[in-house]
C-alpha cells in the first residue's frame, strides 16, 4: 500500500532545527526558535556573509499543467535532496502554502512522498504566523482608510476609485464582492468593496521582494489605496499607515529555516500565487540561501508563461539575481492532456498508455522551452514519473528532449527520495559546466505599456495582439498620467493555458490576449494586468479537501493529503 504525504511525514526523524542550522553555516545568535523543528534566521546573517561569493542559481518552472499540478515542488524539493545526495552542498527555497488551497483542491506546499519539507502539518496550517500577519497588515490599511473617510475625508478620496480591497486567506468566492459601511452612519460610509485571498494582497509580493525592513516600509508606502476626486493616487503614506505596518511584519521579513526528508536545509518562506501575482519566494530567502550554500534551487508557481516569466522579468530585474539554470518539469499525463486537446479533463483517461499522445503533447512542452531560452539561461527537462506513466512514454519524452539539444532525465523523488533524482542532479551539473549562462530580461521596462504587452502577448505567448477592454482603457491612461507605467507587467491569467483561454491546449496560436483590467502594485514595483477570466479569490469545490481532514484526541492529524 502506498503512503500518503503525511503518513511518510509523520514517519520522519526530524533533527533539531540547531543541528541543521550548524551544517549549514548559520550561526545559533542568528535563529529565532518556533519549537525544535523551525526556526526564523534574523536579517543580519546577510551582514555577516556579504563578502562571501554567491552560489549558483537554479530555478525550478514547468510546461502548462493539468488542475492538480505536475509536481514542481517535489521536484524542487527532491532536486535540492538530490543534489546533495551526490555531494554537492544545496539549499532549497520554495514558497509557503495559502490555507486556501490546503482547504481546497490543490493541495500544500511541502511537496510530496519522499520529496518533503517538514514539519510538513506545521507548514501547512499556521506555520510561523507570516500569512495572519500579511492579513493583519492588510485589513490595518483597510480599516485606516474608511476611518479617514468617516472622519472627514481631508485625501479627498473618490469612494467610487477605491482600489484597496479586503482579504482573507481562504477560497470564499461570496466575498469577492461585498457592500460595507451598511446600518447608518455610525456604522461607516457604505460602498462596493471585496475581498483577495491574503496571497494576492500587494502586501505579499513586497514581503518577498523587499530586501530589509527600511525598503519594506518604503515599499508599503508608496502602495496605491485609492484616487481623489481629480484622478490623482492616494497611498498607504498618504494615510500615514507604513510604519504600523511594518512593525506588523517584523517577523514576517525573517526567512523560515527547516528541513527536508533527508536533512538537508530549506527555506519556507512567503506565498505569492504565480497566476494572479509574481509567484515566487522572498529575495531575502533567496539571497541568504546563496550566500550559505554552492547550489540553491528554487521554485516558481504554474507554468513557465505565469512563474518563470515573472522570475526572470521581475524578481531577477530587483533583486539583481543571476540564475545558473532552468528546470523544466514534465509529466506524461501533462503532455497527454496537451496531445488530446483535453478540456475538461479526463484523469482515468489520462492514465492510459499513448505514445502518440504524449508526442503531440509536445507542442507546450517545447513553447515553453523556446520562451525560456530568450532569456539566456540553459534548460533541463525533468519528467516527474508518476506510478502509472510507461517506460516507452518516459523514454519519448527524454529523446524527444536531447533532440533538441535539451539534456532531459526521470525523476523519481516522490518514490525514493534524493537516491531517484540522482541523474537528475548530474544531468543539471553538466548543463552548468557546458552551458554558462547570460541572463537577460524580455523586455526593457521603460517600454510604453502597450509595447510591452505585445512583447508578452506576441513573442512569448504566441497571441496574434492585444485587446484593451473594460477598466483596463482607463487603467493605462490613468497610470500613463501620473507616471506609473515604466515598470514590468505582472500577468494575472488562467495556468491551464499558454493563452487566457483555459480550453486552449498546445501552443494556440490565432488568439488574442484580452486585458480586462490594468493597475499598479507601486509597492511591489509591477503592473498588474488581469487577464480573460482570472480571479483573485478562489473559491471552494464542491468536494473541498478539508472534508476529509480530522484530528483525534491524542492531536493527530489526518486527511492532510
Amino acid at each position: 500500500m502506498v503512503k500518503s504525504d503525511i503518513e511518510i511525514a509523520q514517519a520522519a526523524t526530524m533533527k533539531p532545527i540547531l543541528e541543521v542550522a550548524e551544517a549549514i553555516g548559520i550561526e545559533p545568535d542568528e535563529l529565532q526558535l518556533y519549537g525544535n523543528y523551525k526556526a526564523k534566521v534574523e536579517l543580519s546573517l546577510l551582514d555577516r556573509l556579504k563578502d562571501k561569493p554567491d552560489g549558483k542559481l537554479i530555478m525550478v518552472t514547468a510546461m502548462s499543467p493539468t488542475p492538480m499540478g505536475e509536481g514542481k515542488t517535489v521536484t524542487t524539493v527532491g532536486l535540492g535532496q538530490s543534489m546533495n545526495y551526490i555531494g554537492k552542498k544545496t539549499f532549497t527555497a520554495v514558497r509557503q502554502p495559502s490555507l486556501g488551497p490546503v482547504f481546497g483542491i490543490k493541495g500544500g506546499a511541502a511537496g510530496g512522498g519522499y520529496a518533503q519539507v517538514l514539519p510538513m502539518e506545521d507548514i501547512n496550517i499556521h506555520f510561523t504566523g507570516d500569512m495572519h500577519a500579511i492579513t493583519a497588515a492588510h485589513m490595518l490599511l483597510s480599516a485606516m482608510l474608511d476611518a479617514h473617510i468617516f472622519h472627514g475625508n481631508e485625501l479627498d478620496v473618490d469612494v467610487n476609485n477605491i482600489v484597496w480591497k479586503r482579504v482573507v486567506d481562504m477560497n470564499d468566492r461570496a466575498l469577492r464582492n461585498i457592500v460595507v459601511g451598511m446600518g447608518g452612519r455610525i456604522h461607516g460610509i457604505p460602498r462596493q468593496d471585496g475581498f483577495m485571498i491574503t496571497v494576492a494582497s500587494e502586501i505579499m509580493a513586497i514581503l518577498c521582494l523587499a530586501s530589509d525592513f527600511m525598503d519594506l516600509k518604503a515599499r508599503l508606502g508608496r502602495m496605491i489605496v485609492a484616487y481623489n476626486r481629480d484622478g490623482k493616487p492616494i497611498t498607504a503614506k498618504d494615510l500615514k499607515a507604513q510604519g504600523a505596518m511594518t512593525l506588523l511584519l517584523k517577523e514576517a521579513i525573517k526567512p523560515n529555516f527547516v528541513q527536508t526528508l533527508e536533512h538537508n536545509p530549506a527555506f519556507v518562506h512567503g506565498g505569492p500565487f504565480a497566476n494572479i501575482a509574481h509567484g515566487h519566494n522572498t529575495l531575502v530567502a533567496d539571497r541568504m540561501a546563496l550566500k550559505l550554500a554552492d547550489y540553491v534551487v528554487t521554485e516558481t508557481g504554474f507554468g513557465a508563461d505565469l512563474g518563470a516569466e515573472k522570475f526572470f522579468n521581475i524578481v531577477c530585474r530587483q533583486g539583481n539575481l543571476k540564475p545558473a539554470a532552468t528546470v523544466v518539469v514534465a509529466t506524461i499525463r501533462a503532455l497527454k492532456m496537451h496531445g488530446l486537446n483535453m478540456w475538461p479533463v479526463k484523469m482515468d483517461e489520462l492514465a492510459k498508455e499513448n505514445v502518440d499522445a504524449v508526442e503531440k503533447g509536445f507542442s507546450n512542452l517545447d513553447k515553453h522551452l523556446t520562451n525560456l531560452e530568450k532569456f539566456g539561461v540553459p534548460c533541463v527537462v525533468s519528467v516527474n514519473r508518476r506510478p502509472e506513466d510507461t517506460d516507452a512514454e518516459i523514454a519519448a519524452v527524454i529523446k524527444h528532449c536531447e533532440s533538441m539539444g535539451v539534456l532531459a532525465a526521470e525523476s523519481n523523488v516522490w518514490a525514493r527520495g534524493g537516491e531517484g533524482g540522482a541523474e537528475l542532479a548530474e544531468k543539471v551539473i553538466q548543463t552548468l559546466e557546458e552551458k554558462p549562462a547570460n541572463y537577460k530580461p524580455l523586455y526593457d521596462d521603460q517600454l510604453p505599456i502597450m509595447d510591452k504587452l505585445n512583447i508578452l502577448a506576441k513573442d512569448y505567448y504566441g497571441a496574434d495582439g492585444v485587446e484593451i477592454v473594460g477598466k483596463a482603457k482607463r487603467g493605462i491612461k490613468q497610470l500613463e498620467a501620473s507616471g506609473l507605467d515604466k515598470m514590468p507587467i505582472c500577468m494575472a491569467k488562467t495556468f491551464h493555458s499558454i493563452s487566457d483561454d483555459s480550453a486552449l491546449k498546445g501552443a494556440p496560436t490565432g488568439w488574442t490576449l484580452t486585458i480586462n483590467d490594468i493597475y499598479a502594485s507601486a509597492g511591489a514595483g509591477f503592473l498588474v494586468a488581469l487577464a480573460g477570466d482570472v480571479m483573485t479569490m478562489p473559491g471552494l469545490g464542491k468536494e473541498p479537501s478539508s472534508i476529509h481532514m480530522d484530528i483525534d484526541d491524542s492531536g493527530k492529524i489526518t486527511g492532510l493529503f
